[in-house]
């Protein structure tokens, strides 16, 4: 009896209430696996029957750029700080839509994976990590277009003033990811009750998109409106982007700073609430 006690293994232990910061981060690297069989599943599901399959990805920035050339570059006559206008604009669509990608596929975690959720037990975190990280595949795809694009710059002569900021460009694109799962955890612990913010969120997404340096320089923006940036976390990371790039633009070190702080305590509060409202979620929904 004594030997077949010692080989039993226990599937299920009971512990104590969790605690506010338990975020059981540990558990996320135990099932690092399964963050990978995520981001294979979704990158199949999405352009299984395809005919371009994942050129998709590059189809989007380049025809927005297209449209945002004649609306905004040949239109209106806004300036790009002198960077050729498809490198700005691609460059900003590119990482736009990174950023909207990581918000609204974690803004939906609960609602489209109650399925697995109700059933099997894993780590609720793992699903976010994994969409944040299938954007990242799609962002270094459009990126790899982004950089034949630069050296034909370079090639027929253009000259960018390359500086040693260029180096700070990937922890930008973690910061823009960081940004946007933060938020997008937000969102999914509120959208358990209430469902209808994910129209809301889509309509908002649309107008930040104008009230963030995307398809403007920061120095065209008014300087009445200067307080609307300052407010925005995106502002800071965007601009610097072209910095880091091309060498163009500027960023307020206030800015800088207050936008740091708002995706610290974004981070903060995402993690905790998504936490908070996995344990509870099926009963909500």
């Amino acid at each position: 009896m004594e030997n077949k006690a010692e080989k039993e293994q226990w599937t299920k232990v009971i512990t104590a209430k969790h605690r506010l910061l338990d975020l059981h981060l540990k558990d996320v690297w135990t099932y690092r696996d399964l963050i990978r069989q995520f981001i294979k599943r979704d990158f199949i599901t999405q352009y299984k029957q395809t005919i371009l399959g994942p050129l998709w990805y590059l189809v989007q920035p380049v025809m927005s750029s297209i449209v945002y050339i004649f609306i905004f570059g040949r239109l209106a006559g806004i300036g790009t700080d002198g960077v050729p206008q498809i490198l700005f604009y691609f460059g900003g669509t590119m990482l736009w839509t990174f950023f909207t990608g990581c918000l609204t596929g974690c803004s939906n975690v609960f609602l489209t994976n109650q399925g697995i959720f109700s059933k099997v037990y894993f780590p609720r975190l793992t699903v976010p990590i994994s969409l944040a990280a299938g954007q990242i595949i799609r962002l270094l795809i459009q990126f790899s277009l982004l950089v034949c694009i630069y050296l034909f710059y370079m090639i027929t002569g253009t000259r960018f003033h390359i500086t040693w900021m260029i180096v700070l460009y990937p922890f930008i694109v973690a910061w823009i990811g960081i940004l946007g799962t933060s938020i997008g955890l937000i969102v999914s612990s509120l959208t358990t009750k209430y469902r209808d913010l994910i129209q809301l969120l889509n309509f908002g997404i649309q107008l930040a998109m104008y009230a963030t340096p995307v398809v403007y320089p920061l120095s065209e923006a008014p300087e009445k409106f200067r307080w609307l940036y300052y407010i925005n976390p995106m502002s800071a990371p965007m601009e610097l982007s072209r910095i880091s790039l091309y060498g163009a633009g500027s960023v307020p070190v206030d800015m800088l700073f207050i936008s740091l702080g708002f995706t610290a305590v974004l981070a903060f509060f995402g993690l905790v609430l998504f936490t908070k409202n996995e344990r509870n979620f099926v009963d909500v929904i």
